[in-house]
């Protein structure tokens, strides 16, 4: 058995163990996860919505066409992106509706709690490419206090256990949000999207296959 082959067989154990997590009350289960996949690129989102607790699959609703049409653009669509990236998220459950509106943010003990998740699956699938969606998902690889100041740029990571990896963040395609369809912000989706789309881990997984 190869290192690699031992290495999916634990990242679909760790995902039949996220299947099982119940560890913050206030946060509406069961937890969501893609597919288990060894992938040179990596995407991590901000937390799933009630579409994709319904469907166990993570961006299945009005913001993941969003960000599939964005992927679609530099040659990868929705079917081939499922199978050949690994899709994590900073939550894995649902916060619940903020009372002023919209999807609660996760607070900072949820946040820590899942962390264990994602960090796991970066470690056993080792990506070149780390994609950032959302502030909240920017925000565990990097200082952030805009998006205008991070989305558009390639950035350095470097895991605590010292795995490197290339970090293009994206905005949250949220249809709530404004930032990516007005200026500066469209113009530096556009940045993004063009530096994903030439970078050879990128590469790889759309000739893969």
């Amino acid at each position: 058995m190869t290192a690699r082959t031992q290495d999916l067989e634990a990242l679909t154990r760790l995902f039949r163990e996220l299947k099982d997590c119940r560890r913050c009350e206030g946060m509406q289960g069961p937890p969501v996860h893609g597919e288990p996949v060894l992938s040179p690129v990596m995407m991590v989102g901000q937390a799933p919505g009630t579409r994709e607790i319904e469907r166990g699959l993570p961006f299945c609703w009005t913001a993941g066409k969003t960000l599939f049409r964005w992927f679609e653009s530099i040659g990868i669509d929705e079917a081939t992106f499922r199978q050949r990236v690994l899709m994590s998220a900073v939550c894995r459950c649902f916060p619940g509706k903020n009372p002023k509106g919209g999807d609660r943010v996760p607070d900072a003990l949820e946040v820590q709690r899942c962390e264990g998740w994602w960090r796991g699956e970066l470690e056993l699938s080792r990506p070149r490419l780390i994609i950032p969606v959302g502030k909240l998902a920017i925000a565990q690889f990097m200082s952030l206090n805009r998006l205008n100041d991070v989305v558009g740029t390639q950035w350095d990571y470097q895991s605590p256990s010292g795995l490197s990896a290339d970090l293009i963040p994206l905005p949250h395609p949220s249809g709530a949000s404004t930032w990516f369809k007005m200026e500066p912000g469209r113009t530096l989706l556009i940045r993004a999207l063009a530096l994903i789309e030439r970078h050879p881990a990128w590469r790889e997984v759309r000739q893969s296959g």
